[in-house]
Parts: structure tokens; sequence; C-alpha cells
């Protein structure tokens, strides 16, 4: 729906192209109903774009990119590494119970890891294929539906545009008369008034000589 609701009467098909030095002239008029601001300020219509709200992570990370700073923290993928068993000070110190507990609970972490990701490859493989041709199996019917309504909206343009041509050119024959009778109208109304302004004058001109006569 437009936000503002015009309508401009305009021939295309049977209309002259207006001359050079009436464009230009019609652009200055539209100029000067511009504002100086007009090619940096949004019409007064259109309303203004909602403020957007990030969360304070995401606000963060654009301050972070704003600035150019490395990206620091994020997920430590230490966890997902294999563990080094816990090494001796000296030959004949044992690795305390709490260091072999550590060790255990990251050989733990990773292998949870490895199993997962074993079971998701696993899962890529045997349904990813299908997964992707059903994907672009389901965009291209959308594809189709988008192009079949372009195409009809295209048609239904293309049939407003005939019907109307063909409408103007069957009245165009019946307009040129309108117009020749009303510029003949016209005419004839700027001779009377040259014919009353010209009777107007001699009048004038009998009444100062007759003022002039009587005068003497």
């Amino acid at each position: 729906m437009p936000l503002i609701n015009e309508s401009h009467d305009s021939l295309p098909y049977i209309d002259a192209d207006p001359s050079a030095s009436a464009r230009q002239r019609a652009q200055q008029l539209i100029n000067a109903e511009l504002s100086p601001e007009h090619t940096n300020t949004l019409h007064p219509s259109i309303p203004p774009a909602p403020e957007p709200k990030f969360s304070p992570l995401i606000q963060q990370e654009l301050e972070r990119k704003a600035t150019g700073a490395p990206l620091t923290g994020g997920i430590d993928l230490t966890h997902y590494e294999a563990p080094e068993p816990p090494v001796r000070a000296e030959a004949d110190e044992t690795p305390k119970l709490d260091e072999w507990r550590q060790a255990l609970q990251q050989a733990y972490k990773s292998s949870s890891h490895l199993s997962k990701r074993h079971e998701n490859l696993t899962l890529l493989d045997e349904n990813g294929k299908n997964a992707w041709l059903i994907g672009n199996s389901q965009l291209e019917y959308i594809l189709h539906g988008l192009e079949k309504e372009l195409a009809e909206t295209k048609e239904t343009a293309e049939e407003v545009n005939k019907q109307r041509k063909l409408a103007q050119e069957a009245r165009y024959g019946e307009l040129s008369s309108l117009e020749d009778t009303w510029k003949r109208g016209v005419g004839a109304i700027l001779d009377v008034e040259l014919a009353s302004e010209a009777i107007r004058m001699q009048i004038l001109e009998h009444r100062r000589q007759a003022a002039q006569q009587q005068a003497r």
C-alpha cells in the first residue's frame, strides 16, 4: 500500500513528448518544491527505523569488530584434546590421586567429544545426501511458485497496459476534436475581447473628441 495516494492524469500513448525546455521548466518547478535536505532526509511519511536491540554479548562482539580488536575467549578447545598422563617431578615420586582424577576427567571429555563427532559424521554420511536433495527440491518448488507468480504479474501488467493503450487510441479522434474545439473557443473569446477593447477605445476616443469640441 503506498504511503501517499495520488492520481496523475496522463495519456502516454497519444500525448506528444514534452520538449526539452518544458522538461527543464518542470524540473525547476519540482526543485522549487523540494527542501534543501531532501537528498539526506527521509520523507515525513516514512516511519523511522526501529532501534536495534542486541544482547550484551552481541553488542560486545560488535564493538570488538568496530575497533578491530582480535578475537579472544570463546570455546576452550583444550577440553577436547587428548590428555597427557601426570608427570612425576622426581623418579621416586608418584603422581597424586587428584592429578590422575583430572587426567581421567579430561580423557572422558575427549572420548565423549570424539564419540559424538563420530556419531554425527555417520548420520551425515547416511542421511546428509537425502536431506540435501530434499532441501533442494523444496527450494526448487518455492522458486517455481515465485516464477509463476512473477509471470502472472507481468502478464496482468501487460494486459492492463494493452487495454489502456486501446482505450486511449480509441478516444484519440474524439480528444483531438475536443482539443480543436477548445482552441477555437479560446481563440473566439480572445477575438471578442480584442474587438470589445477596440470598441471601448473608440468610445473613449469619441468621448474625448466630444469633450474637446464642447470645451471650444
